[in-house]
C-alpha cells in the first residue's frame, strides 16, 4: 500500500558572536561510501541513536559529544570501536570536522533546534529527536534551514516508519469507517515527584553548565537532578506533552491529515498530587479545534488511584497511544506499531501490526538526497511539536477555576466535556482536593495557521519564541 510521504555548505563553527557562514561541502558520495555519523547528547535517548545507527549497513560512528564528560567516559567504555571515535564536549568543535556527514541530536529540548541549524549550516544532514523545538518560532526556522541548505532532516517520531501504523491510518483515510469524529492522543505515563530542594544546587562537576544551558537562561539549578528532570521545567522542557506525548500528538494529527497548526486551541489541568520543583502540568487536556474533527490530547502522570500506585488508567485498552472515533466504529493504537479496528458494537474486525527501522529510513534518504524518502521529514516534526507548544501556551496563560466554571467554558466543544469528566474521576480516585489545589483553565487562543501567529493576543505571541542567551542564539532563516 502506498503511504502518503510528507514532502518536503559547510559553515564555520559558531564563533562567540554566533555567526555562521555557509558554503558547500561534499555529501555522501554514493551507495558504496560509509555514512560517517556523530551523536550529540546521549545520556538518555541518544544511546538508542548510537546503537540504532550503528546497526544500519554502511554507517560508521566517528564522533560523540556531550556537555557531561562523565557521560562521554561511560559511553566510550561501552563501545568496542572507541579507538576510532573522536569525543567533544563542545558541539561547535564537532561541527568543524569535515569528515562527519551526519549528526544525530538527543540533547535536552532547549538545544534541539539550535544544534540542528548549526549542523545544517556546517554541511551536515541531521536526525533530531522530538520535540524538534522548544518553541514554535524556532521550529519553523529549522524547517527553513533544511530547505534553504538542501539538507536531509529526519524527526525522531518513529511511528511514521512502522507499517502497522501507516496501514491503519491509510485504512482510516480511505473512509473505511466513515467520517472521523474525534482524534485522541493519550499519554497516561507515571511520573513521580522530583522532590523539592531548599535552595540552589551545585551542578555535577563533570558538566560544562554554560554549554548545557546553551540557549536557555543560565539560572541557578533549583532541583535535585540536573539530568532528565529538565523535562518538567519550562526553560528547558515542555512537560510530558512534549516528551512522551509528542509521539501520540504526531499520530493524532497524521490521522486528521492536517498540515497546519489548529486555528484554535485551549488547555486545562495542573501539577497535582504533590508539591515539588517541577513546573509543567502532570495532568492536562489539550484541545486543538480543527475543522471537521478536533484533536484532543490527555496527559496523566498520576497512577490509577491512591490505592493502585503501580497501574495506569486505560481508555479502550490504550494508556500511551491513540484512539480515533469514526461514524462507523473506532480504531485503537495501543502502541507504536499496531492498531485494532472495532465496529460501533465494540466488536473487533481487523488488526494491523508491523514495525520498521526509522534510522534505516533516514540513511536511505541521506544516500538518495531525496527528502521525500523520509517518513518523518522536519516539517512534520515542526507541526506536531508546535501543537504541544501552543497547548502549553494556553495552559500557562490560564487562571485557576472551579470544575463547574471549567465545564461551562468547554461545553460547546465536541468531546471536551466527556474528556474532562473522566479527568475529574481520575483525580478523585487519586484523592486530589480541587478546592485546595484548583485546576488551571487555559486561555482559548485563536491562530492564523499560515503565519503561525495568534490573533489579537500579544502575551501568547510573545511565548512563541524566547530571548536567547548569547552566543547561543537561534538564527532567523531568510
Amino acid at each position: 500500500m502506498k503511504m502518503n510521504r510528507r514532502k518536503f555548505i559547510y559553515g564555520a563553527a559558531v564563533s562567540t558572536a554566533a555567526t555562521l557562514s555557509a558554503r558547500s561541502w561534499g555529501q555522501v558520495s554514493g551507495s558504496n561510501s560509509d555514512v560517517r555519523v556523530a551523536t550529540i547528547g546521549f545520556n538518555g535517548r541518544g544511546k538508542d541513536h548510537i546503537d540504532g545507527l550503528r546497526k544500519v549497513k554502511g554507517v560508521r560512528l566517528v564522533g560523540l559529544c556531550d556537555a557531561d564528560s562523565a557521560v562521554i567516559a561511560r559511553e566510550m567504555n561501552r563501545l568496542t570501536e572507541s579507538g576510532s571515535i573522536q569525543t567533544y564536549t563542545d558541539l561547535r568543535k564537532l561541527l568543524e570536522n569535515k569528515d562527519i556527514d551526519v549528526v544525530s541530536i538527543a540533547t535536552p529540548n532547549h538545544w534541539h533546534t539550535l544544534a540542528a541549524i548549526w549542523a545544517i549550516q556546517a554541511g551536515k544532514d541531521v536526525y533530531v529527536e522530538k520535540p524538534v523545538s522548544h518553541n514554535v518560532w524556532e521550529g519553523r526556522q529549522l524547517v527553513k534551514a533544511a530547505r534553504k541548505y538542501g539538507k536531509i532532516v529526519q524527526t525522531g517520531t518513529q511511528c511514521r516508519s512502522n507499517p502497522g501504523t501507516q496501514e491503519a491510518i491509510q485504512f482510516i483515510h480511505d473512509g473505511k469507517l466513515g467520517r472521523i469524529k474525534i482524534s485522541r492522543g493519550l499519554c497516561y505515563k507515571r511520573r513521580a515527584s522530583i522532590g523539592k530542594v531548599d535552595g540552589p544546587q551545585e551542578p555535577p562537576k563533570s558538566v560544562d553548565y554554560d554549554l548545557w544551558c546553551g540557549p536557555a537562561p543560565m539560572e541557578p539549578l533549583m532541583r535535585k537532578n540536573l539530568h532528565y528532570d529538565w523535562h518538567w521545567v519550562w526553560s528547558t522542557g515542555n512537560g510530558d506533552l512534549g516528551n512522551q506525548g509528542i509521539h501520540q500528538m504526531d499520530v493524532g494529527r497524521w490521522i486528521l491529515a492536517q498540515q497546519t497548526l489548529a486555528p484554535a486551541v485551549f488547555s486545562l489541568g495542573g501539577r497535582l498530587g504533590y508539591i515539588d520543583d517541577g513546573q509543567t502540568a502532570n495532568t492536562q487536556i489539550v484541545y486543538h479545534d480543527y475543522a471537521g474533527a478536533p484533536l484532543i490530547f490527555e496527559v496523566r502522570g498520576l497512577p490509577t488511584s491512591a490505592a493502585e500506585q503501580r497501574t495506569m488508567d486505560k481508555l479502550k485498552g490504550a494508556s500511551v497511544g491513540n484512539i480515533v472515533e469514526c461514524e462507523d466504529g473506532y480504531v485503537v493504537f495501543p502502541g507504536y506499531d499496531s492498531a485494532i479496528v472495532y465496529d460501533k458494537d465494540d466488536t473487533e474486525i481487523m488488526r494491523f501490526k508491523g514495525s520498521a527501522d526509522h534510522y534505516a529510513n533516514f540513511i536511505k534518504a541521506v544516500r538518495s538526497r531525496k527528502h521525500e524518502d523520509l517518513n518523518a521529514d522536519i516539517l512534520q516534526g515542526h507541526l506536531s511539536s508546535a501543537l504541544c507548544h501552543t497547548g502549553n501556551i494556553s495552559y500557562r496563560l490560564g487562571q485557576k477555576r472551579s470544575p463547574d466554571e471549567i465545564k461551562e467554558e468547554i461545553k460547546s466543544h465536541r468531546g471536551a466535556a466527556e474528556t474532562f469528566g473522566r479527568m475529574l474521576e481520575h483525580l478523585a480516585a487519586n484523592e486530589i482536593d480541587l478546592h485546595q489545589t484548583p485546576l488551571t483553565m487555559g486561555t482559548l487562543l485563536r491562530m492564523e495557521p499560515v503565519s503561525e501567529r495568534f490573533i489579537e493576543n500579544d502575551a501568547a505571541n510573545d511565548m512563541l519564541t524566547r530571548v536567547y542567551r548569547k552566543p547561543y542564539v537561534v538564527p532567523e532563516i531568510v
